[in-house]
């Protein structure tokens, strides 16, 4: 999947992680969009005693607001690749087929994997 054939809707989480990441100044932004195509948005949790990636933290908002699938998720970061951590949060709650998006700060695509 390329940044001119990425869909609207995924464009959409992508541009939402992207902007929590900026609001928050965290290394991650992230967002997931569920059955019902509603969104979950989070940044980086790093307290002292919790520490949780963007992605794992927008997955736990989705379960505690009654999601019950996940329809794709994003992250934004400087990292290379989605953390296996990662990718079990989103196959948990999404299954192994669910598209997980990784996208640089400048909000350029980097690629896609599945969270199987």
């Amino acid at each position: 999947m390329t940044e001119t054939t990425l869909d609207p809707e995924d464009r959409k989480i992508i541009t939402l992680a992207r902007s929590a990441r900026a609001r928050n100044a965290v290394p991650e932004g992230a967002a997931v969009r569920d059955e019902t195509g509603r969104t979950y948005v989070a940044g980086t949790v790093a307290l002292d005693s919790l520490r949780l990636s963007a992605l794992r933290t927008a997955v736990a908002m989705a379960v505690a607001s009654g999601a019950k699938s996940l329809e794709a998720a994003a992250v934004v970061s400087e990292a290379g690749a989605v953390s296996d951590e990662d990718r079990a949060a989103v196959r948990d709650l999404g299954g192994a087929a669910t598209p997980v998006l990784l996208a640089g700060p400048d909000g350029a695509l980097r690629g896609t994997v599945t969270a199987g």
